[in-house]
């Protein structure tokens, strides 16, 4: 596929109050481009709330249910069962969260979706922290990131491997995508669209003002997570594993090249980069070792 075959149609609008480069912005731009009018999207206090805007204006172009932190399964799994009560199989129903709405505090009402296996998707936009509250550290914060809730030497544990606890519950759909990757990103929503039950997307969205770069580096920072191996694209399907094109070849871990430039990391060792370094082969050997 290439971008010119992307619909022409948009969903969210200009003007809109996102920051400038912002990852999330991008992935859900092309990921409602995916899924089309005929979708209802959740969403919990985060950056996607602040980009919607306020009422009674927003700049999205698809029905929206604000709900609070902990409950963006819960009220996705509402929707599914009023829409089933009706009949109705034509909607596509989306929980959109961030990391810590996904892998801290709304990881219950996931889960509980997840047992059931609730048609819907769960979408974890994961920006590394509490970016809309002033980049509090979540679980999916690396280890070694200052945030304004771990001066000094940083987090201290790795990030929290939410890819392989939602595996655990066995539904029929996982992928992660990378803002940096919009085709990518785009097939995968195609295809979680027209998949029964739960399906699990995480999406690595880099954050100019959290994590300290220039607006216009986005992409290339993206694109230097997936090369170095700090972020893998795949997707989990029936158990089996396989890896998308941007990384099915083995990472080069010159995870210097993705640090480099970004504040969060700038206090950084060599030590706590051999860390990272380490992590990152570490996580590639579970990942291939996987079924696939």
């Amino acid at each position: 596929m290439k971008i010119a075959e992307l619909p022409t149609e948009e969903y969210i609008f200009p003007g809109n109050r996102s920051c400038a480069g912002c990852g999330a912005a991008l992935a859900y731009r092309h990921a409602l481009k995916a899924l089309g009018p005929k979708t209802v999207v959740a969403i919990p206090a985060g950056c996607v709330t602040v980009i919607h805007g306020m009422y009674p204006r927003t700049s999205v172009n698809v029905p929206v249910i604000h709900t609070a932190f902990e409950t963006t399964a819960a009220c996705a799994s509402g929707v599914v069962a009023g829409l089933e009560i009706q009949g109705r199989d034509d909607i596509t129903v989306v929980g959109w969260s961030g990391d810590g709405g996904t892998v801290d505090i709304g990881i219950q009402a996931l889960s509980g979706a997840a047992e059931r296996n609730t048609n819907f998707i769960h979408v974890c936009y994961d920006n590394e922290a509490y970016m809309n509250t002033g980049t509090q550290r979540s679980g999916a914060t690396p280890s070694g990131v200052r945030t304004s809730t771990t001066p000094g030497g940083g987090k201290v544990e790795h990030k929290k491997d939410m890819i392989m606890i939602m595996a655990a519950h066995r539904i029929p759909y996982i992928a992660t995508a990378c803002a940096a990757y919009p085709l990518d990103l785009y097939k995968k929503f195609v295809k979680a669209r027209g998949i029964h039950g739960t399906k699990y997307i995480h999406i690595l969205c880099p954050c100019p003002p959290g994590w300290g770069y220039e607006p216009e580096d986005t992409i290339a920072v993206g694109q230097a997570a997936v090369r170095s191996g700090m972020f893998n694209l795949f997707e989990i399907e029936e158990g089996k594993l396989r890896f998308s094109a941007p990384s099915r070849r083995e990472p080069t871990y010159e995870i210097e090249s993705y640090l480099e430039g970004q504040k969060r990391f700038r206090q950084f060792s060599g030590e706590q980069i051999e860390e990272l370094r380490h992590w990152a082969r570490d996580y590639r050997r579970q990942l291939s070792a996987m079924p696939n």
